[in-house]
């Protein structure tokens, strides 16, 4: 039986995350390029909304019983199957996961431009995780 407390607890951490990128988004990848300040808040922030769903993900599956996810894009495709998330909201998660990497361990440096689509356009799919999730959540009294 999912710990309904706990995922609405990470629901609101994303909630907060996504909040704060849009008090810190900028008009454009560029402006985002000349202010670092704002790039390194709303990366760190997407990098947490990120890690919220990931950590979501993982209660889920563990309180369920489920087979444990070997990657973060496997336990997105598990909250798929299952029917917990859509398929649109796990392929967006999975892309996701390949920006939370990029930022968190800094491969190949990170890009204004893609910082910036996730933080303009991406947090519409953290959002749709979070209904899918609390409306799936709802179903399981």
């Amino acid at each position: 039986m999912v710990d309904r407390d706990l995922v609405a607890s990470k629901l609101g951490e994303l909630a907060e995350h996504v909040a704060r990128v849009r008090t810190r988004r900028v008009a454009t990848a560029e402006d985002l390029r000349r202010d670092r300040d704002a790039l390194d808040l709303v990366a760190f922030n997407l990098m947490l909304a990120v890690q919220a769903c990931a950590d979501v993900a993982s209660h889920v599956i563990a309180d369920e019983g489920w087979p444990p996810a070997t990657s973060l894009g496997a336990a997105f495709e598990r909250l798929r199957d299952k029917n917990v998330i859509s398929a649109p909201v796990c392929e967006a998660l999975i892309r996701a996961v390949g920006l939370r990497n990029v930022i968190a361990h800094g491969y190949a440096g990170v890009r204004p431009e893609m910082v910036h689509a996730a933080g303009t356009t991406g947090l519409a799919d953290l959002e749709a995780f979070a209904r899918d999730v609390a409306i799936w959540t709802q179903g399981q009294l």
